[in-house]
């Protein structure tokens, strides 16, 4: 499918060819949301964590005697039922992460990348690059093609005058073309694709 390319100036460029079977796949929202739960699972820290009845200071002895008190038997005062006793059950230090086949992970890129085409809120531009680092003038661009929230995927590095000057536009992100992702792709409205991120992704899930 052919689809017409711009400058960040909002002239033409010319046009590119989409290829089909990335940018025109089925739109499945199921895979689409294993993949972004496995994304967000990976980054979870996992660092919480209570104390078991081992890790609490305190005395080992019992705190009475079994029989003859008329109280209940007590083994320990570290133990769930005392004020300052363990938690039973409670969280510990781990990885949330899970495994996801990588076909199903081009799958849900693949679905991403057709929803936008499919909504029409795919914007391919030549390049992402600016002269100064200079976010006023960035965002002026930005807001004349109507980019209010928007991810935009650069070249394999992004150019570091682009990075500094895009860096203070709040819903704005930009990320090198390796660094595609699905949820980074969903979480904004628009999605604007430099020529080179077109050729490096329908290499990379073709």
């Amino acid at each position: 499918m052919k689809c017409d390319v711009i400058t960040l100036d909002n002239k033409s460029a010319g046009s590119v060819d989409l290829d089909e079977a990335v940018f025109g796949a089925e739109v499945r929202a199921d895979i689409m949301a294993r993949v972004v739960n496995w994304q967000l699972a990976k980054r979870r820290s996992g660092n919480h964590k209570t104390k078991t009845i081992s890790e609490i200071a305190g005395s080992t002895a019992k705190p009475w005697n079994q029989k003859g008190t008329g109280r209940a038997r007590q083994g320990s005062k570290r133990a769930t039922q005392w004020v300052g006793g363990q938690t039973v059950f409670g969280p510990v230090v781990r990885s949330h992460a899970f495994r996801l086949n990588k076909k199903v992970r081009k799958l849900g890129l693949r679905a991403a990348l057709s929803s936008k085409q499919a909504e029409g809120k795919l914007i391919i531009i030549d390049e992402a690059k600016t002269a100064e680092a200079k976010t006023k003038a960035l965002a002026a661009q930005l807001s004349a093609l109507g980019l209010s929230s928007a991810l935009i995927v650069a070249g394999p590095e992004v150019d570091e005058n682009f990075r500094r000057a895009i860096a203070n536009i709040p819903r704005v992100d930009v990320l090198p073309q390796q660094g595609a992702n699905v949820y980074d792709i969903l979480r904004r409205d628009t999605l604007v694709l430099t020529k080179d991120a077109v050729d490096h992704l329908v290499e990379r899930l073709k």
